[in-house]
């Protein structure tokens, strides 16, 4: 076999097995901001939402200055789906955040997850082959993977264009809780890299 197929197949195969949408989501455990370590499958029954952030990202900003991500955690959290915010980038970045600087800025900004994790060595955001920042992931109650890809259909927007988006999450968990299969279960995420 050509050597850059192979080295091709071999870059991809990692992507492949980590995260496929209708396949169990990848367990982990990972710090929270107070150092408790928050494991995956504890919240198995119920429906988990995984949202990749970096503070220094101008999408991650977007959405939290107009107000989108914060109010779509306490929407959630309300319909009891345990929210997890992933912070991956590496602890050799120039990005990386501190727990209390994490604490801080999502004070800031009004948000509500159940819990922030930070992944400072990048195992959990590798695992999920995490891309961008915002990149978003549900996981069912069975502990099945059943969306991933963007938060919404507005890769390019405004603070005011973004509260008119279609909000994939929202879509997906919507119809999940309501029995259906999920109709838009994998879009292409946007955002800036995660930070490895």
């Amino acid at each position: 076999m050509n050597r850059l197929v192979l080295a091709l197949l071999l870059a991809a195969a990692p992507a492949a097995w980590a995260s496929t949408v209708g396949q169990p989501a990848p367990d982990f455990t990972a710090p929270d901001l107070q150092g408790k370590p928050v494991r995956l499958s504890d919240y198995r029954g119920k429906f988990v939402v995984l949202e990749w952030t970096n503070p220094e990202c101008p999408y991650v900003r977007r959405h939290y200055d107009s107000g989108n991500m914060p109010e779509l955690q306490k929407e959630l959290g309300a319909k009891d789906v345990i929210w997890l915010t992933v912070n991956s980038t590496n602890q050799s970045s120039s990005e990386f955040k501190t727990p209390q600087e994490m604490s801080k800025w999502l004070s800031q900004k009004g948000a509500a997850p159940k819990a922030t994790l930070i992944d400072k060595d990048s195992k959990v955001g590798k695992l999920y082959s995490a891309r961008t920042t915002p990149h978003m992931y549900i996981v069912d109650p069975q502990g099945k993977l059943i969306y991933a890809g963007a938060i919404d259909d507005k890769r390019w927007a405004s603070v005011e264009q973004t509260k008119k988006a279609n909000n994939h999450v929202r879509a997906a968990l919507g119809e999940a809780m309501a029995g259906k299969q999920v109709s838009v279960a994998a879009t292409s995420p946007y955002g800036c890299s995660v930070k490895y």
